[in-house]
């Protein structure tokens, strides 16, 4: 294995939760330092998750929240308080030995603090500045500030996830988020080559909405392209997947509480075979032997696959199933997912870190590997203020004396 992919990158990171925070940690993970930079003011409160559960025990506070562990792994973390003299004397000295600045503050929060792009390309002119927010830096909805809900609702996710007959669900947890945390990370990965290509830094504009709103491509292309509503008399069932046609094809109940299976017959011979294993007098009905037939009794036939697989534990059919070529697979829940599937140990999926205070625990790691240059997790996320002294002292040559002054003062 060769060196790590992304070591001589730095990044100034000012971004928390998760959209923000989950784009650095991919860089971090492939060995760019990453510093992030917190108001000692406010403990933590500027990201919610510092102190939020999943915790490892009966502590709490502020170093002991399992989301912002997961999210900040690999950091470094300082504090710095941008309202005093001191503190903004001292983040363009941090500016200055970086390569990029990233937030996810509200749009125009850098602006009102005095380090908006231009202020940063004059500390430093070949800075690469990303900011995520909810709609982004610029245009109508620029002022207007965002949560996860919100961001669902206003991108057309909400709309899209419902059961047949219910109003729209959303979808449970912010993949927003996520999505603008990838779309983040790619971004600074594109300004990073272009820098080394020409010497060139830029300003890396991004809306957690729009990120959001790619999610919804199918829907608004059908919409678009064949004025077909998302949406219907009947409404969607999110658990019956319509694209590419087929029937049975969703996710049925299975033995058990809270137990399912997902099922799809991708042809009129996956049907046939069901049919077989199924063994019941309306499962032979001729009028199911083709896709029209049973498209045409689909609500009729989803229900009765359904009484039938209700009588099977979910692994054991799919397996049965899977023997007998047709897709199959038991509806994972997050401990058989980390504790129980093979592919897990195999891919190194969820790493073991150390954290200073929460000792050992596992996190996400990153879905892809690289054979010379592989991603590494295994430092927790930093404690509030861990590392000013190697950072102020071992980057920025600050004595003990000043850190420790600074620090009485509220600076760090």
């Amino acid at each position: 294995m060769g060196g790590r992919a992304l070591a001589s990158i730095r990044v100034c990171d000012f971004s928390g939760v998760l959209a923000g925070a989950g784009a650095s940690r991919i860089l971090a993970a492939f060995g760019a330092q990453v510093i992030r930079v917190e108001n000692p003011a406010n403990k933590g409160a500027w990201d919610v998750l510092r102190g939020a559960p999943p915790y490892v025990d009966e502590r709490r506070g502020h170093n002991l929240g399992g989301s912002f562990n997961n999210h900040n792994v690999e950091k470094l973390g300082v504090t710095l308080n941008l309202q005093t003299a001191r503190g903004r004397e001292l983040f363009p000295r941090l500016v200055a030995i970086s390569d990029v600045v990233a937030e996810n503050f509200a749009a125009g929060v850098m602006e009102r603090l005095g380090f908006g792009y231009a202020q940063l390309r004059a500390i430093k002119p070949d800075i690469i500045y990303l900011s995520n927010c909810g709609f982004g830096a610029t245009g109508p909805y620029q002022p207007f500030k965002t949560w996860g809900p919100v961001v669902q609702a206003v991108s057309g996710l909400t709309h899209t996830s419902a059961l047949a007959g219910q109003p729209p669900a959303g979808w449970g947890y912010s993949f927003m988020d996520h999505g603008g945390a990838y779309f983040g990370a790619i971004a600074m990965l594109a300004a990073l080559h272009h820098h080394h290509r020409t010497g060139e830094g830029q300003w890396l504009d991004l809306a957690a909405t729009e990120a959001a709103a790619t999610l919804t491509g199918t829907a608004i292309l059908d919409y678009t392209v064949n004025g077909r509503r998302t949406r219907t008399a009947s409404g969607i069932d999110s658990n019956r997947d319509n694209t590419p046609s087929m029937a049975p094809h969703g996710i049925y109940p299975a033995a058990g509480d809270d137990c399912w299976i997902a099922i799809a017959c991708r042809d009129d011979t996956d049907w046939a075979t069901l049919a077989t294993e199924i063994r019941a007098p309306w499962a032979a009905d001729a009028a199911l032997a083709t896709l029209t037939g049973r498209l045409a009794r689909r609500d009729a036939l989803e229900a009765a696959v359904g009484a039938w697989t209700a009588a099977f534990d979910a692994r054991a059919l799919q397996s049965r199933l899977e023997a007998c070529g047709v897709p199959a697979a038991a509806v994972q829940r997050p401990g058989e997912r980390i504790d129980e599937d093979a592919t897990t140990a195999a891919w190194g999926l969820w790493p073991t870190v150390r954290h200073t205070e929460m000792g050992a625990v596992r996190v996400d790691g990153i879905p892809v590997h690289a054979s010379r240059t592989d991603w590494r997790i295994e430092r927790g996320a930093p404690c509030l203020g861990e590392h000013n002294r190697e950072v102020y002292g071992g980057l920025l040559g600050m004595s003990d004396t000043e850190i420790e002054e600074l620090t009485a003062e509220g600076v760090l």
